[in-house]
C-alpha cells in the first residue's frame, strides 16, 4: 500500500513538473523532470512500480493532450532499467545510468518506428537519441543531487539526535 501512495504522489509530481518545464532539443521538446521522477521512483520502488509510474504520468499526459506516444517507450524503459540498475549495483548513479541508457538510447530507438508508424513522421534514430539522451541525462542527475541532498540531511539530523 505504501508503495502504491508513493507511486501516485510520483506521479503527480511528474504529471505537474513535466507539464511546465521544458527544453527543446531538435524536434523534440526534453522532459528532464520526467527522467528525475523514473530515477527517484526506481530507487524506493523498484522497476516494476517505477515502470508504472513512468506509464502513469506518460497516460495522464496523452490524455491531458500535454504529450505525445513517444512518451511510452522512452519513460517506461528508463524507469524499470532505474530500478533494476539500483538493485544490482546499490548506487544512485546505477539509477541515473539505467534511466540514461533505458530512456537515452532503447527508448529512443523504440521511439522511431512508433513514430513512423503511428506518428507519421520520417525520422531517423539519431533524430530521436539526441534529445531523450540530452533530457535523460539531466533529469537523471537532478535525481541523483535531490538523493545524495536528502541522505545528507538525514545523516546531520540523525547527528543532532546523538548530540
Amino acid at each position: 500500500m505504501k508503495k502504491m501512495v508513493l507511486a501516485a504522489m510520483l506521479a503527480a509530481i511528474g504529471v505537474l513538473t513535466s507539464n511546465l518545464i521544458y527544453v527543446p532539443v531538435g524536434i523534440a521538446k526534453c522532459f528532464p523532470m520526467q527522467h528525475m521522477i523514473n530515477v527517484i521512483a526506481g530507487v524506493f520502488l523498484g522497476p516494476w512500480y517505477a515502470a508504472g509510474t513512468a506509464f502513469t504520468i506518460s497516460m495522464i499526459r496523452n490524455l491531458s493532450g500535454t504529450g505525445t506516444l513517444l512518451a511510452f517507450p522512452g519513460s517506461m524503459i528508463g524507469a524499470f532499467l532505474a530500478g533494476v540498475l539500483y538493485q544490482k549495483t546499490g548506487k544512485f548513479s546505477g539509477a541515473a545510468l539505467g534511466e540514461v541508457l533505458g530512456t537515452g538510447l532503447l527508448g529512443a530507438l523504440l521511439a522511431v518506428p512508433l513514430a513512423n508508424l503511428l506518428m507519421g513522421a520520417s525520422k531517423g534514430a539519431v533524430a530521436f537519441v539526441i534529445p531523450f539522451a540530452v533530457s535523460s541525462i539531466g533529469g537523471a542527475l537532478i535525481a541523483c543531487g535531490m538523493l545524495k541532498t536528502t541522505i545528507l540531511c538525514n545523516m546531520a539530523r540523525d547527528q543532532r539526535k546523538t548530540l
